[in-house]
């Protein structure tokens, strides 16, 4: 069956599939387009096959507002240069549009929803896959409510945003400038209370080892500079070593500071005062707290000295952050 350039075409404004596609798919369908239709996703489905184990390192960050509904998401791919193309913009735009509509679940369900032409997310990303041959993939997908939601994107490579929802309304400026705090700063949470526990476990946990190990050390490094050993000179064995070999410790020296450190080490560490180093890793954790957390957090766009919730209280003292959400692909 002889397949003209107008098939081709027709096929081509059809699927945006290239060309060759096309007619290739036209020839083994005998013209017949819905067939020739099917051809092509399937093509797109063993492609995505093949390059399954590929990383999806580029893409677009997309997000959504309507109202009171708020969603974020990524459409990943392989490189810089398809990420930028007009066809993959549109389909990430497209699957944000389903999911402000549905607001799903999860990413499961998302891939589950019609775009407007009608086929699921996960057949659109199948037959963009085929027309590309790279991978693409949903890296995330997040959701909020709230009385009033605002959105960012970096628009310099479009792979970072942050979505926030506000307990009320706030001036723009003010909403744009916190929702970028997000973004840059990447927060764990609104406040300390929101922090999950397993976070704040661990943080303390790491806090009390830290402080531990500086107190045995301060305790060393004094029992060795009363011994005329410079600290710097034997802070481990491959220095002792090299110090030695160096000339700036004789072996007498070598084998002294290895037997203060021994032993000034252990005693120290068993008689640490539990108090302080409760408090002072309690004092670590408070400045987890302060870096970590949205309300604590110093406000990029303030004046240095203020933080998120003062820069909104400032403005509305009955207004606050209810939730949060972030996704990078450059992190």
């Amino acid at each position: 069956m002889e397949i003209k350039a107008i098939d081709v075409q027709k096929l081509r404004k059809m699927t945006g599939a290239g060309m060759m596609d096309c007619k290739k798919a036209l020839v083994e369908a005998n013209g017949d387009y819905e067939r020739a239709k099917e051809i092509i996703r399937e093509k797109g489905k063993l492609v995505a096959a093949k390059r399954a184990d590929r990383e999806t390192s580029e893409g677009a960050v997309v997000a959504k507002v309507d109202g009171s509904k708020g969603i974020l998401l990524c459409l990943g791919c392989e490189t810089d240069f398809v990420a930028k193309n007009e066809e993959f913009q549109a389909l990430a735009n497209a699957i944000a549009d389903a999911a402000i509509k549905a607001m799903p679940a999860d990413m499961e369900a998302l891939k589950a929803c019609a775009i407007a032409d009608g086929r699921t997310v996960e057949a659109a990303i199948t037959e963009q896959i085929g027309k590309t041959g790279e991978k693409h993939s949903l890296v995330a997908y997040e959701k909020v409510e709230a009385p009033y939601i605002i959105s960012y994107i970096h628009t310099i490579n479009g792979k970072l945003g942050a979505i926030v929802g506000f307990s009320k309304e706030v001036p723009v400026e003010l909403a744009k400038g916190v929702a970028m705090q997000v973004a840059s700063m990447n927060p764990v949470a609104v406040n300390k209370e929101a922090v999950p526990q397993s976070v704040v476990d661990e943080e303390l946990k790491v806090a009390v080892e830290k402080t531990k190990e500086e107190l045995v050390k301060k305790a060393v490094d004094a029992a060795l500079s009363k011994a005329g050993i410079n600290p710097a000179h034997v802070d481990s064995e491959d220095h002792i070593q090299s110090n030695t070999a160096k000339g700036w410790l004789t072996p007498e020296q070598a084998d002294q500071a290895r037997e203060i450190i021994k032993t000034v080490s252990a005693e120290k560490a068993a008689n640490l005062q539990e108090a302080m180093v409760n408090n002072i890793a309690n004092g670590r954790l408070n400045k987890f707290f302060k870096e970590n957390t949205l309300e604590e957090q110093e406000y990029q766009m303030g004046d240095g000295k203020t933080s998120v919730k003062a820069a909104i209280a400032a403005v509305d003292k009955e207004a606050k952050v209810t939730v949060f959400k972030r996704i990078s692909l450059v992190d």
